[in-house]
């Protein structure tokens, strides 16, 4: 079950990173931000009230107020690295977050069999390849990296806080929903700064409307994978959780193929090979 929980959560992350990306060719990435999560707030607030989660509220909530600070500035500090480039020394490098959930649970007693160690190293090896990173070209600005391992730092901070912030199903959408109201309350303040500033929150043609569902479908998918991901290191170890669910650029670089009829370079194909063997590895250990 942990496997299968995990995979689901590359495979939302995944889509809602092509998804998201999409959008900010068109819109601020803010507002993609503030927009998409409040959309999950709304739908997260009626499963709250339909399922009775206020009656698990606690102290663990705190974990869901950290990861809802802590998002946001981890996915500017990723867009700024993006801007900065080159992407593709920038990309891989944001998926090494995975190392803070997995130090995590070493701290906590957890340790992998040999078949899971192996495919740990396989698996991360192969979603650093499957960025397709630039061994050749212009040099990489040192704020660029400064800026790509704070947001990795923070992704990885994410996953470790949203597995600590509720231990039941109906607490899990009590912290989903916590989480989501401090992204909308963070990113609407920083979105707030930014146009007193003088950078504009929306397109030229104003509200993007047509957009919508997009935009809806962006946040849900985050917010599910933010869920399936807890269910996953609570079912099993963390370890084994927080790599497989690491595997989501593999999903974005395969959505931007299928989608886009973008072509896979062959350092990316291969470390979606690689990231394939890893998981198989991990799901056998």
């Amino acid at each position: 079950m942990t496997a299968l929980f995990a995979l689901a959560t590359s495979v939302l992350w995944g889509l809602a990173d092509f998804g998201g990306g999409l959008l900010t060719r068109r819109v601020p990435a803010l507002t993609v931000v503030v927009v998409s999560q409040s959309i999950a707030v709304a739908v997260l607030g009626a499963v709250v009230v339909a399922t009775g989660g206020w009656s698990e509220a606690g102290p663990q909530l705190w974990f869901a107020v950290a990861a809802g600070l802590v998002g946001p500035v981890a996915m500017l500090a990723f867009y700024k690295a993006l801007a900065l480039g080159p992407m593709g020394v920038v990309s891989p490098l944001g998926s090494i977050g995975v190392a803070v959930p997995v130090g995590v649970g070493l701290v906590l007693g957890e340790r992998p069999g040999l078949l899971q160690f192996v495919g740990i190293l396989v698996a991360v090896a192969g979603v650093c390849l499957a960025g397709g990173p630039q061994f050749r070209g212009a040099p990489v600005q040192r704020q660029a990296i400064a800026l790509t391992l704070l947001a990795a730092f923070g992704f990885g901070a994410v996953m470790a806080l949203i597995a600590e912030a509720s231990t039941t199903l109906t607490g899990l959408f009590l912290a989903l929903f916590v989480q989501r109201v401090t992204n909308v309350a963070a990113g609407g303040l920083a979105l707030y700064v930014s146009v007193r500033r003088g950078t504009p929150a929306l397109p030229v043609e104003g509200f993007p409307w047509r957009a919508l569902p997009a935009l809806a479908f962006v946040g849900l998918a985050d917010v599910a994978a933010n869920g399936t991901y807890s269910i996953a290191a609570q079912q099993g170890p963390v370890t084994v959780a927080a790599v497989l669910a690491s595997l989501y650029p593999v999903v974005t670089a395969v959505a931007a193929r299928g989608f886009l009829r973008e072509r896979l370079r062959a350092i990316q194909a291969a470390g979606a090979g690689l990231a394939l063997v890893g998981t198989v590895l991990l799901a056998s250990g």
